[in-house]
């Protein structure tokens, strides 16, 4: 079996991409500094020390593995731009240091692929409206696009600089799914409860369509992929459309909020990846998800 270790395995992302790695046949190393939580993960999964810290000796971290998907990244909680809260050095030392020396040592011990995790934060502060193609010159405007993108460069070089060496970059969008804890915890519990919800538009790929991105590009002839940037989204949705299968689902008498300003939306074209196959599941996988969440709130 092909090993792959997984940083940031444990959360919001990282979730979808071991259990569908687990159900594609890879073994899988989570790599993390506190091991899962036990029955976390459907199957067993290896647990090794990481962290991100620049100068820490995490060669033990990638013995016998193959392949590195590198999802960890550290922030505020549940901030990605802002993230570096009242720490920004620290914030960009951990994040695009500590993710530098990760790809190093990870070539290092003759890891074969590693896949970024990288954002659609790269493109912050292009031209309203215009599409976000992978082809942008782009200057990010925010420390969180910076250094996701300064990770993407750095790969890249490193993939050109040394034969036996691919890395790839997946610039995601926002992530929803159907794993608890959910992201949508909050909204739905102040929706069902009467509570004024956020009208918002915005950018949506489910989990187990970045988890299957990801596989996709441990997979891909090197020739195709080998040290490039692909766009990872789906849809763009807003908080009415996200809360209309719940209301359906629960019953609720409460209105839904005003529809969300999606033409505000810049598109994120995804046909570079999906010339490589890949499809996700689009409105009928939103309306699935938010109907299997709404089975499991707890009954009144």
């Amino acid at each position: 079996m092909t090993a792959v270790l997984v940083s940031g395995g444990t959360g919001l992302v990282g979730r979808y991409i071991v259990e569908h790695l687990i159900a594609h046949g890879y073994r899988v190393k989570v790599a993390s500094r506190q091991a899962p939580a036990p029955g976390l993960f459907s199957a067993e999964v290896d647990h090794v020390p990481l962290t991100l810290d620049p100068d820490a000796d995490n060669s033990c971290a990638f013995d016998d593995v193959y392949h590195f998907v590198h999802a960890a990244f550290e922030h505020v909680a549940g901030r990605y731009r802002g993230g570096e809260g009242d720490d920004p050095e620290g914030f960009r030392r951990n994040n695009l240091e500590g993710t530098l020396n990760l790809f190093d040592t990870a070539r290092r011990a003759g890891v074969r692929r590693v896949v970024f995790l990288s954002s659609r934060a790269v493109y912050d502060g292009v031209e309203p409206r215009t599409p976000l193609s992978e082809d942008l010159h782009l200057t990010p405007t925010t420390l969180y696009g910076e250094i996701k993108l300064k990770a993407e460069q750095a790969l890249a070089f490193m993939s050109a600089d040394e034969q036996g060496f691919s890395g790839i970059s997946l610039r995601v969008t926002g992530v929803y799914g159907d794993l608890r804890p959910n992201k949508w915890d909050g909204l739905f519990s102040d929706y069902l409860a009467g509570r004024d919800v956020p009208v918002r538009a915005a950018s949506e790929v489910h989990g187990r369509d970045v988890a299957a991105a990801c596989r996709m590009m441990l997979e891909a002839e090197t020739s195709k992929v080998v040290g490039e940037s692909f766009n990872v989204s789906d849809i763009v949705t807003d908080t009415h459309d996200i809360l209309a299968p719940l209301k359906a689902a629960t019953g609720s008498e409460n209105a839904l909020p005003a529809p969300g300003d999606r033409a505000s939306v810049a598109t994120m074209p995804t046909d570079k990846i999906r010339a490589l196959g890949w499809e996700p599941g689009g409105e009928p996988l939103l309306a699935e998800t938010v109907q299997r969440l709404a089975a499991t709130l707890p009954q009144n």
